[in-house]
């Protein structure tokens, strides 16, 4: 009986992520055409452990000052037992204060007492809550979030969401796991989909996942990239390159991608016309962040009809670093 009620409850929550974003929260550009976003990421929440709570402190600091319209997590909100609990406690600042948010697991997240699948049931029904899934490819927090325009009668933008999934599975490939083939093949069809849909022009988008793709090492390692923020450590990508990268870019809708994973890492870096960027580590001390200035988050936003955003870092007790315009600042004469 048990196991008849988890699959009645793993269909269910398929159908959800099946529907569109509009039968639940409509996504929209405000009366003065913009649209913020704030990315947590990496809270690594344990429960019991009153290092975490640094991490509740500044998601509430961040939140009462930006006021966002929508709240991102890219990964690895769980770091302990009860993985619910944890979760819970992660999503508390934007539960509370009921904001639209949306969640990508990270390669940590499933490590405890909940799988993703689990995970994605248990903060379905959360006031808010967008996070949603795509039946028949891999990995489980795939999902697209449209953004409207001001009158809510078109899509003006297009938020993407991949889950970087954790381990790699393969013997002779050490490491972490890779955004799949059917997962690129979903994000082109939907892409295509939009670019269709607005007369051949692709939308404006932007996309988030946890574990960066290997060329955020390419990027930083290349002595003509600009490069703005802090790089501690090389980015932890997978061994195997997929070609994520070059489908965004083919596909010329993406402007940026928003990634976690290396806590002493927060950079920009423009690559080719995508702006590969990393979230400001959120968590407390319940894992390593040696990062000047502390945990965090970044801040985004969107401009109606317009292919470009400006982006920041907002840090304790307000402060505000690495402000940058894309892609104006990173154009060269």
């Amino acid at each position: 009986m048990k196991k008849i009620k988890t699959l009645c409850g793993v269909l269910a929550l398929l159908c959800v992520g099946m529907m569109p974003v509009s039968a639940q929260n409509v996504l929209k550009f405000n009366a003065n055409k913009k649209f913020k976003i704030v990315q947590f990421t990496d809270v690594h929440w344990v429960p019991g452990d009153s290092a975490s709570e640094e991490a509740a402190e500044r998601m509430n600091e961040v939140l009462d000052v930006e006021k966002p319209d929508l709240v991102i997590y890219t990964g690895d909100l769980v770091f302990g037992k009860p993985a619910s609990e944890a979760l819970s406690k992660a999503l508390e600042p934007v539960v509370s204060r009921r904001l639209p948010f949306a969640v990508t697991w990270g390669n940590h997240d499933d490590e405890q007492d909940m799988t993703r699948i689990e995970l994605l049931e248990y903060i379905k029904d959360m006031p808010g809550n967008l996070t949603s899934t795509t039946a028949g490819i891999s990995g489980v927090t795939n999902y697209v979030l449209p953004l409207k325009s001001e009158d809510g009668k078109k899509d003006a933008a297009v938020l993407y969401v991949f889950d970087s999934n954790a381990y790699s599975s393969l013997k002779q490939v050490k490491g972490y796991d890779w955004i799949k083939p059917d997962q690129i093949n979903w994000y082109v069809e939907s892409s295509v989909g939009y670019t269709e849909r607005n007369g051949g022009k692709p939308l404006p988008s932007l996309a988030f996942f946890h574990i960066p793709f290997p060329e955020y090492n390419e990027a930083a390692q290349d002595e003509n990239a600009l490069l703005i923020g802090t790089r501690k450590e090389k980015a932890c990508a997978p061994l195997i390159n997929t070609g994520l990268y070059a489908a965004m870019l083919n596909a010329g809708d993406i402007m940026a991608t928003f990634v976690g994973h290396d806590h002493v890492n927060d950079y920009v870096v423009d690559w080719k016309g995508i702006l590969l960027c990393y979230g400001r580590f959120t968590g407390g001390n319940t894992v390593y962040h040696d990062i000047p200035g502390g945990n965090g988050a970044r801040v985004i936003e969107l401009t109606q009809g317009v292919r470009s955003f400006k982006t920041w870092e907002r840090l304790e007790g307000g402060k505000i670093i690495n402000e940058v315009n894309y892609p104006s600042d990173f154009q060269r004469e």
